[in-house]
């Protein structure tokens, strides 16, 4: 495992913004959703040098927090309702819709999204939602593909990812992917950027720390597609990313690229045991 200690300029970094970490996290608060209890700590899979995996609603304010745990109150579900409009939508030269194949609903899907990004046999590659819900708009319905990280997009990501909720994250990481997995651990680990940072530096070693007004957490992905009270929308995970790279002040790699395929598929095994929660509130 690569671990590393923060460079003088990392460390000059993280100062610059750092306000004070004194504020206690509850790591024991519960996630509970309508009935659903949702797994927020784990102990971390065997890769890792940490003891457990922690979800970032632990480190969310109590108020953005309370937010997720009723689905009349998350924001994120006016989405999910535009999707399920978008479910049912004739497209496509095959007059077909979502619903004219799966005819028992969205809930067909209930598992999917803790296993993603997986390998497909059948495709010859390593599929992820996105990838999903293209192919099955171009093979079966004649339609044009979504744009990854846009809101139709995300928003059907959420309804399906919904299906899954409370169910353990279980992304495999040998046989066909291992390449691919040994490709994200290393995008992780790899210092970019005029801030000479890579994503462990914040995510790794400075969790639970403060940055700026908030409070780091470990990246997990197992809330996505998340609102963002930020920017008042879904947000997918490469365009997370692609947003943290930014904030680093690196180029990004591409939404859809190779590399961000890889580090999805890293960063999604890195929260194995944890359990799906989007979609999700944060900051």
């Amino acid at each position: 495992m690569k671990k590393f200690t923060l460079s003088a300029t990392i460390a000059a970094s993280l100062a610059l913004f750092a306000g004070t970490a004194s504020a206690q996290v509850d790591l024991d608060a519960v996630l509970n959703i309508d009935g659903t209890v949702i797994t927020t700590r784990a102990p971390a899979p065997d890769f890792l040098d940490i003891d457990e995996v922690i979800s970032g609603w632990v480190y969310r304010a109590s108020e953005t927090q309370a937010l997720q745990m009723d689905d009349f109150d998350n924001p994120a579900m006016l989405f999910v309702d535009q999707a399920m409009d978008d479910w049912n939508r004739v497209d496509g030269t095959e007059g077909k819709s979502c619903a004219s194949c799966h005819t028992n609903g969205p809930e067909e899907f209930a598992g999917l999204r803790a296993e993603l990004p997986r390998w497909d046999a059948e495709r010859g590659q390593m599929m992820n939602m996105e990838d999903y819900i293209n192919y099955n708009r171009v093979t079966y319905m004649g339609a044009e593909p979504l744009k990854w990280a846009k809101p139709r997009m995300d928003a059907m990501v959420a309804l399906i990812s919904l299906q899954s909720r409370g169910m353990p994250i279980n992304v495999a990481i040998d046989g066909p992917v291992a390449d691919i997995w040994a490709q994200g651990e290393e995008i992780y680990y790899t210092r970019v950027g005029q801030l000479d940072m890579a994503c462990a530096n914040c995510h790794e070693d400075n969790y639970g720390n403060m940055i700026r007004a908030d409070r780091l957490s470990q990246g997990q992905i197992n809330g996505f597609p998340v609102y963002r009270l930020k920017n008042a929308k879904l947000n997918s995970v490469q365009a997370r990313f692609k947003g943290c790279m930014k904030n680093i002040r690196a180029e990004p790699y591409a939404v859809g690229s190779d590399e961000f395929r890889a580090l999805e598929l890293y960063v999604a095994s890195r929260g194995n045991g944890l359990s799906v929660e989007g979609p999700s509130v944060r900051n």
